[in-house]
């Protein structure tokens, strides 16, 4: 018997109703819970117990879709204070979200909890979550892989199956103390031991051939390999042996695809690159490699972490008995150390997409102008103290000779409440107040001053922001991350800054558009973007030394006029200093 022409008429209408109903009702709500716990973990032969979520290290991924709500509850089982960032995450009017400690919020203390609550609005690509509170994020991190909205398609072809790969740092010691030592004595921190992928360092290490992270494809596909550089310090380069990457998104926004052997990745930034696999079985195995790219002077980890690609072997090649052991094994050539020029050539071709679709909307005017040293320093001796910084005193490092210096409250709380006074002075300098020849020889006192001092900014201003490398204590590329933000990088080079002819090479129709950016060794980088997200937002070196010898600051937000305008109410559950 048929269905009543009434019914098929309800049923169409009720299709065709969920076929117009706005975009948000299929966005859903996702749940996480996050037990920050130790963890014993063996890796170089040697075991230590580290602060892990769920038990696991690296961490859970988080998978989500554009337009989705995330009610991520983080349960604090460890000794130490914790908080978690959603690195990249724009947080639109949700910072109390945004994880930084004494930022945004007090740090979780043991036996606490909070939900951290916010939704993922026009984003989509790879991020990723550590935690955001001294070093802790050397063991605490993870991915996050946020889906297109349903129905809508990648701008490439749709691969074969998607890959995190996150790059990690492994220290044999507990990276806490280490921190701690170097900041009692002024010296530079030691080094880690080795480098990892998804926390395996592979067989050039000693003791490590048994966690190799292998990547197991078949011949004639295409693999969306999803790269997080989650080192402590290093800026990385990347790459496959005789295997081509197409390069389709940094920082989860769309790129012009162009094709590499070799890439470089700083601390904070992802990368999502389209790998080929051969047409046929090649009869070889290859290796992929990560190493860093050093610039500064300081000592660093030289050792090379290496995986494995591994093709599955057709029915025919089975029985001939070749074991993966005899296969030949290719290995990638990466750049020199410091290849700054390879380095530059790179980034220089990273583009936004600037389709309809996926737009590139460049600020084109500007209302407020900043310029930002960003580099080292020193700070005297204390008293009856031998120090192991530069000639007796002490590392440092600032913007615009400006070392930060941490509150002990959470300078959000203290701005939504009125209660500033003591906490924070908004009067952070639009530039240096002595200029010097920046790259040039260095001046004698390399002194820094310190302070709370954030950066104010009406909502919807328009900002340019120069940084500029200095050469005081060697010049370095710093990657510089600004929290609840992309930002469009619309020119860069080297030397200092030019205000009267370098504006006019600014790339205006499609810069890229990111949330980390490597301030060029001995150059500078220019930057816009629309303060149109009101809240406090913490701006930094990804290199977690020069973030603890105060190489930030924050960006101080207001309300606009209109209520969507205008930063929310802290949660119930935020925690308390």
């Amino acid at each position: 018997m048929g269905a009543s022409p009434a019914l098929m008429g309800f049923v169409l209408l009720t299709v065709l109703s969920l076929c117009l109903l706005p975009e948000s009702v299929l966005a859903i709500t996702r749940h996480y819970k996050f037990n920050v716990e130790l963890k014993n973990v063996t890796r170089l032969c040697h075991t230590k117990t580290l602060v892990s979520v769920n038990g696991q290290f690296p961490g859970p991924r988080i998978v989500a879709r554009e337009g989705d709500r995330l009610l991520i509850k983080v349960v604090n089982h460890a000794q130490h204070n914790i908080s978690i960032h959603w690195h990249g995450i724009r947080q639109l009017r949700s910072g109390w979200a945004d994880g930084p400690a004494y930022i945004t919020q007090c740090p979780i203390q043991t036996g606490q909890s909070y939900v951290y609550n916010f939704t993922i609005v026009g984003q989509r690509g790879t991020l990723w979550w550590h935690a955001h509170i001294s070093w802790l994020r050397s063991t605490l991190y993870g991915p996050i892989i946020i889906l297109p909205k349903r129905g809508i398609p990648y701008p490439f072809a749709k691969p074969y199956k998607e890959v995190p790969i996150v790059f990690g740092e492994w220290f044999k010691s507990d990276t806490e103390a280490i921190i701690n030592q170097a900041l009692q004595t002024g010296g530079g921190p030691n080094v880690s031991d080795a480098y990892t992928f998804n926390g395996l360092p592979g067989p050039l290490y000693n003791c490590s051939a048994k966690d190799t992270f292998k990547l197991k494809v078949k011949s004639g596909k295409t693999y969306l390999l999803r790269l997080v550089n989650s080192a402590l310090n290093d800026d990385l380069f990347f790459s496959i042996a005789n295997h081509t990457l197409a390069v389709v998104e940094v920082d989860a926004v769309y790129v012009k695809p162009f094709e590499t052997e070799t890439l470089v990745i700083t601390p904070g930034q992802t990368t999502n690159v389209l790998l080929e696999t051969k047409p046929h079985y090649p009869s070889a195995t290859f290796f992929m490699t990560a190493r860093p790219y050093v610039t500064g002077l300081g000592t660093f980890d030289n050792s090379t972490v290496a995986g494995i690609l591994e093709y599955e072997k057709p029915l025919k090649f089975i029985h001939s008995g070749n074991s993966i052991k005899k296969l030949p094994l290719f290995k990638p050539i990466l750049p020199p150390l410091n290849d700054t020029n390879f380095v530059t050539n790179f980034v220089n071709k990273l583009r936004s997409l600037g389709s309809a679709q996926f737009p590139a909307n460049v600020p084109q005017n500007v209302d407020k102008r900043f310029f930002f040293t960003v580099g080292l320093g020193t700070s005297p001796c204390p008293r009856n103290q031998t120090c192991q910084g530069p000639n007796g005193t002490m590392f440092e490092a600032s913007i615009n000779n400006i070392s930060f210096v941490m509150p002990t409250t959470a300078l959000l709380q203290a701005h939504f409440t009125g209660q500033s006074n003591g906490v924070y002075a908004p009067d952070f300098p639009t530039s240096p107040l002595i200029p010097f020849n920046y790259t040039g020889n260095p001046p004698n006192n390399t002194m820094v001053s310190s302070g709370t001092k954030l950066v104010v900014l009406p909502f919807n201003t328009s900002v340019e922001l120069i940084m500029q490398d200095t050469s005081i204590l060697g010049a370095e590329n710093h990657p510089l991350h600004l929290h609840g933000y992309n930002f469009f990088v619309v020119g860069q080079g080297f030397g200092n800054f030019d205000p009267n002819k370098d504006p006019a090479k600014f790339n205006l129709v499609d810069p890229i558009e990111r949330n980390t950016v490597g301030v060029p060794s001995g150059g500078w980088v220019a930057i816009r973007f629309l303060a149109d997200n009101p809240g406090v937002w913490f701006m930094h070196c990804h290199l977690e030394v020069h973030t603890s010898w105060g190489l930030k600051t924050a960006w101080l937000v207001l309300d606009g006029k209109l209520p969507n305008q205008k930063l929310l109410p802290p949660p119930a559950d935020l925690p308390k200093c």
